[in-house]
């Protein structure tokens, strides 16, 4: 049961449904409540994704008002119903109930659907910019079928899911090419990925790299009329390609990860990878944090491509930054 019960709270929401910059706004809205087995936190941190600005266009057929912020840490300060794997005053990051409620994780209080641990080591922030990229990444790869000594060509290794997907892939004890921008490419390489920039030739810069076709390929970036591309890295198997940037609106056949039948979201992996973090074995780069008084130039910056990284929400700075 909750412990405590602030009445009001900051929330970014929109009214209604238009471009992200016209329509988002702070607004002064009620705590929301935990319902059984969901969990209530004091927000530290809420990282933004490209998604939200899809939200502030109506993506989620609900009406407004929508909360956005799709990944959160902070201190658990109420619980529903059935919840015994957490108390109050744990650290925990996870995914917010997006749909059951008018606010999201860009709020100083949000109620979690998923919620994992903050392993020691592991700041509050990063630990808030893990959940979208590592479930989607993971989602995919395993939709794609992707096994040890395989080849996979990410496309877009610098978005933040795409950097995540190289980091998966390669753990898993893959071959993995990425194109990507100067931003991320030497970051990458130290990976362990090969690395091609975009561009005319990227189809014989990947198949000379793999010396041949590589098993699969992912795309990441929103890159128009990148898809027949990718198709012909992989023999012309659109079958062999999974996208969850573009959603072939030609009808090439390529597979789309959120489109898939019987998909299940892979949160069971998020407390691994948090451990990971932790010990230095995996990352998600943050480009900038932000404030209340400046949440405008995060949108700004995103939806112009100028991220090169996390951008993130910091919404209550009395927690540790580090466990």
């Amino acid at each position: 049961m909750p412990n405590t019960d602030p009445a009001h709270m900051k929330a970014l929401r929109v009214q209604r449904y238009g471009d992200p910059a016209d329509v988002l706004h702070l607004d002064d809205v009620p705590v929301p409540r935990p319902r059984d087995g969901q969990v209530r936190i004091r927000v530290h941190a809420c990282a933004f994704n490209p998604a939200d600005w899809v939200v502030c266009q109506g993506f989620i057929p609900l009406p407004p008002p929508r909360g956005i912020g799709f990944d959160v840490s902070g201190t658990v300060d109420a619980l529903g119903e059935g919840v015994s794997d957490v108390s109050i005053g744990d650290l925990v990051f996870g995914v917010p109930d997006y749909i059951g409620y008018p606010t999201a994780g860009a709020a100083e209080f949000a109620v979690l659907k998923v919620w994992c641990a903050v392993p020691n080591g592991l700041s509050l922030e990063h630990a808030a910019c893990l959940p979208m990229a590592v479930e989607t990444a993971t989602r995919s790869i395993d939709l794609l079928g992707l096994s040890r000594g395989q080849t996979i060509m990410v496309n877009g290794g610098g978005t933040m899911t795409g950097f995540a997907a190289v980091q998966i892939a390669l753990l898993r004890g893959a071959q993995v090419i990425a194109s990507a921008g100067e931003t991320f490419a030497d970051r990458l390489r130290a990976l362990g990925a090969s690395v091609t920039p975009y561009g005319d030739g990227m189809v014989e810069r990947v198949r000379e790299i793999a010396g041949g076709a590589p098993d699969f390929a992912l795309h990441t970036a929103r890159v128009k009329g990148a898809l027949p591309d990718l198709i012909k890295i992989v023999d012309g198997d659109p079958h062999r390609v999974m996208s969850f940037s573009d959603f072939d609106e030609d009808g090439l056949g390529v597979r789309t990860t959120g489109r898939e039948k019987g998909v299940v979201h892979r949160y069971d992996v998020l407390g691994d990878y948090a451990q990971l973090a932790a010990a230095g074995s995996f990352t998600i780069p943050i480009a900038r944090t932000f404030t209340w008084d400046d949440w405008k130039d995060a949108v700004e910056i995103s939806i112009a491509g100028r991220a090169h990284g996390k951008l993130v929400l910091m919404v209550n700075n009395d927690a540790p930054a580090k466990l």
